[in-house]
């Protein structure tokens, strides 16, 4: 099995189209069909069901996908590897994080990385937790910021960054901002909720801090920027419970503590694969964060 192979395969499976696959690869499309030919013969089974408008994968495919992506994450990172020692950081950074991450410059972490690490080609990709967290695990993804959604895996391990409260914004002519107090979740029971994604963080700690409070809400107003959230809250359609650093983000809106919620918490980790398939671009960016940087 040759890495070319499995490099095709997986374009293809990406763009689920042997024409854009090819452009892609800067390939001919004879021969990337070829190649994925010979991968079938040699693992005897088909991995695409072809039709004239798109491929999809077979199940065969599917077991193969999540390797393939691994393999090759591996002998990147052992390319990156020899280099590192060589005193050179080469290769890419593939970074994922959430919106608006808490106890992270992610603007000025990357420009930091970059004037140290010129030769390293920078990607980003925004998305939530749980799905970051699935794409580091399967080797798509160097490193991520994000909330913590689980304990660490053998697939998948975490730094801890920071770590803070929940707390409730709302219209400064709401009647929760007249009370002026400490709130509970039973006290936002009849309120109007706007929210995030069930995937991303904050909408996975309010649920569950909810959850254990016996207390149901309605989650009216879904939305997928942290601006679009603040607009909405501005124009008194509903409340949110956000991370505590979100309060500095639109100053004429009113932030009130909230108790009895458990152990919630919005704690900010990096994932990262296991220690020893961690890029040395991971390890890079991680020490500058370490320094201050970010």
């Amino acid at each position: 099995m040759e890495l070319r192979h499995l490099q095709h395969f997986v374009a293809v499976a990406e763009d689920q189209h042997f024409t854009r696959a090819a452009e892609r690869l800067l390939v001919s499309q004879s021969g990337l069909s070829a190649s994925i030919r010979a991968l079938e013969r040699e693992l005897g089974t088909p991995l695409f069901v072809r039709t004239t408008r798109r491929v999809t994968l077979t199940e065969a495919g599917r077991a193969l996908l999540d390797e393939a992506r691994r393999v090759l994450a591996q002998v990147r990172s052992a390319y990156e590897a020899v280099a590192a020692v060589q005193g050179v950081l080469r290769g890419t950074l593939s970074l994922g994080t959430e919106q608006c991450i808490a106890g992270v410059h992610v603007a000025g972490l990357l420009a930091a990385f970059r004037r140290r690490h010129p030769d390293v080609e920078i990607r980003l990709r925004q998305a939530g937790s749980g799905e970051l967290a699935e794409e580091v695990a399967a080797g798509r993804l160097d490193l991520a910021f994000a909330y913590r959604t689980q304990a660490d895996t053998d697939q998948l391990r975490s730094v801890s960054l920071a770590s803070e409260p929940m707390t409730v914004l709302c219209h400064p002519g709401h009647p929760l901002a007249a009370r002026g107090a400490v709130l509970t979740p039973g006290d936002l029971a009849d309120e109007v909720f706007v929210d995030f994604h069930p995937d991303w963080g904050p909408r996975r700690i309010t649920d569950t801090a909810f959850a254990a409070a016996g207390v149901r809400r309605t989650v009216a107003l879904e939305v997928n920027d942290v601006h679009g959230l603040l607009d909405l809250i501005d124009e008194d359609l509903g409340v949110a419970v956000v991370p505590r650093h979100f309060r500095r983000k639109r100053a004429s809106l009113t932030s009130l503590p909230l108790k009895d919620t458990g152990e919630a918490a919005y704690e900010t980790i990096a994932l990262l694969p296991p220690a020893g398939a961690t890029s040395p671009a991971a390890r890079a960016l991680l020490a500058l964060l370490e320094t201050g940087s970010g």
